[in-house]
């Protein structure tokens, strides 16, 4: 079931960045992401309600919130990023440099995790970064 909300996540994250991409002209690119994530806040918290979900949140660790809480922050510092690349870049170049998330999350996991670097992972983050490559030159 993880790889089909994988593959939607995709395929929204696509969306994402061609309807910011038109959605954002003409538009300060710091209010573009203000705007965005209200609507995400509104529904994540919809979600929340609909699921019945809210009850949990007396039960989150302090570690748990500090480590929301940061990855809030770089949530939030990676849209504010991405919407001005977008805004003054094209798509098709913005969009795979932002996905080089994919190699930095990788090593990140690697270092900190502790998660496994495999010759499989080795040889996807050199074609994921020579892909980058060549589609930005």
């Amino acid at each position: 079931m993880w790889f089909i909300y994988a593959i939607l996540s995709a395929i929204f994250a696509a969306l994402t960045s061609i309807l910011a991409k038109i959605g954002i002209d003409g538009v300060n690119s710091n209010l573009a992401t203000a705007i965005r994530t209200v609507v995400v806040v509104a529904m994540s918290w919809g979600m929340v309600f609909l699921t019945d979900a809210q009850s949990g949140i007396n039960s989150i660790s302090n570690k748990s919130w500090l480590f929301l809480i940061l990855s809030g922050l770089a949530t939030g510092a990676s849209w504010l990023c991405y919407y001005k690349a977008l805004q003054i870049g094209e798509a098709s170049k913005v969009v795979p440099v932002d996905k080089l998330s994919v190699v930095i999350t990788l090593v990140l996991a690697f270092v900190f995790l502790h998660e496994k670097f495999t010759t499989k992972s080795l040889i996807g983050c050199a074609l994921i970064g020579a892909g980058t490559l060549i589609m930005v030159i």
